[in-house]
C-alpha cells in the first residue's frame, strides 16, 4: 500500500521548560496508508488528539516530521495550508462550530477559503449534503434549526466539502444514538469509497472501530504500542484492559470460554465471526 501520510520520530511538549512541562507524543512513528480506514484508540490523555492535530499543521512538532504525500508539512507556509485543505479534521462535537446564517453557507465556508469560484463552490456543497444525507430542500435552513444529528451532519459536510484526501474525524458518533450511529458511519465509508479517500477513526467504542476500520492503531502514553487488523490487535486484550481500554464485549466473552477450557478461536470481535467460531467448535466435536 501507499502511504499518504506519515510521522517520524514526532515528538511534542506542552508548556516546554515550565514545571507544567509534559510530553504527549514521544518519537512516534506513524503511517496511514491511501484509501484505507484507519481507527485510532486510546484513552484520554494518551496522546491521540496531539497526534492527529499534528497531521494537519494544526500542531507544530516540538521534534521530527509530518510528512503528506512524502514532503514535510511545515517546509513553508503555502504547504501548511495546501496540507490543511487535503487533510481534513472534524473535531468531537463539530455541531458547537457551525456560525453562518444558513446550511449552505457553514459548508461552503471551506471551499470558499480555497480561492474556489462560484460555479465549484456550488457543485461541492450541494455533492457534500447529499454524501451526509442532506438534502436541497434544508441548505437554506438556519442551521441551529436542526436537530442535533442534523448539525453533527452540516458539520462533517463542511469539511467534506473541500474534498480532503485524508478524513480524521474524533469521536463523529459521540452521543447519536444507534440509527444515528449508523447513519453517519455509513455517509462517512461512502465518501472514502467515492473519493478513494483516507479515513482515520478516532473513538472510544471498541465495537464501533471492531466493525468499522481495516487497521488500528493504539496510542498509550504517547506512544504506539500496537498496530495491526482488529483481530490482530484485540488479541493482546490483558494489555489493552491495563491501559484502560478493553476489548469488544464478544472478544472478551470467548476469551473467557478459551480461558475455561473450551476449544474455540479467541480472535473474535464481531457476531458474525462469533458464529462461526462457535460452528467451527461445534463441527470439531461432531455435533453439526
Amino acid at each position: 500500500m501507499e502511504p499518504i501520510i506519515q510521522t517520524q520520530k514526532l515528538s511534542h511538549i506542552y508548556s516546554a521548560g515550565t514545571p507544567f512541562e509534559r510530553g504527549a507524543l514521544v518519537e512516534v512513528d506513524f503511517t496511514a496508508y491511501r484509501g484505507e480506514y484507519l481507527g485510532l484508540i486510546g484513552r484520554t490523555g494518551s496522546g491521540k488528539s496531539t497526534l492527529i492535530q499534528h497531521l494537519n499543521g494544526l500542531l507544530k512538532p516540538t521534534g521530527g516530521k509530518v510528512l503528506f504525500e512524502g514532503k514535510d508539512i511545515w517546509a513553508n507556509k503555502e504547504t501548511t495550508r495546501q496540507t490543511r485543505f487535503q487533510v481534513g479534521l472534524v473535531f468531537q462535537y463539530p455541531e458547537y462550530q457551525l456560525f453562518e446564517e444558513t446550511v449552505y453557507r457553514d459548508i461552503a465556508f471551506g471551499p470558499k477559503n480555497m480561492g474556489l469560484d462560484g460555479d465549484e463552490i456550488d457543485r461541492r456543497v450541494r455533492q457534500a449534503a447529499r454524501f451526509v444525507g442532506l438534502g436541497d430542500d434544508m441548505l437554506q435552513q438556519s442551521p441551529f434549526a436542526l436537530s442535533g444529528g442534523q448539525k453533527r451532519r452540516v458539520a462533517i459536510a463542511g469539511v467534506i466539502a473541500m474534498e480532503p484526501k485524508v478524513l480524521i474525524l474524533d469521536e463523529p458518533t459521540a452521543g447519536l444514538d444507534p440509527v444515528g450511529v449508523e447513519q453517519i458511519l455509513g455517509n462517512i465509508r461512502d465518501y472514502q469509497q467515492a473519493h478513494n479517500a483516507t479515513i482515520i477513526l478516532v473513538s472510544h467504542s471498541m465495537e464501533e472501530v471492531a466493525r468499522t476500520v481495516d487497521r488500528l492503531v493504539v496510542v498509550h502514553d504517547g506512544h504506539i504500542p500496537f498496530q495491526g487488523t482488529p483481530r490482530e490487535v484485540f488479541q493482546h486484550g490483558g494489555s489493552l484492559e491495563d491501559m484502560g481500554l478493553g476489548v469488544p464485549q464478544m472478544t472478551r466473552v470467548f476469551h473467557r470460554l478459551r480461558a475455561m477450557g473450551v476449544d474455540i478461536d479467541p480472535s473474535v470481535y464481531t457476531v458474525s465471526q462469533a458464529k462461526e467460531a462457535v460452528l467451527n467448535a461445534l463441527a470439531k466435536k461432531g455435533a453439526v
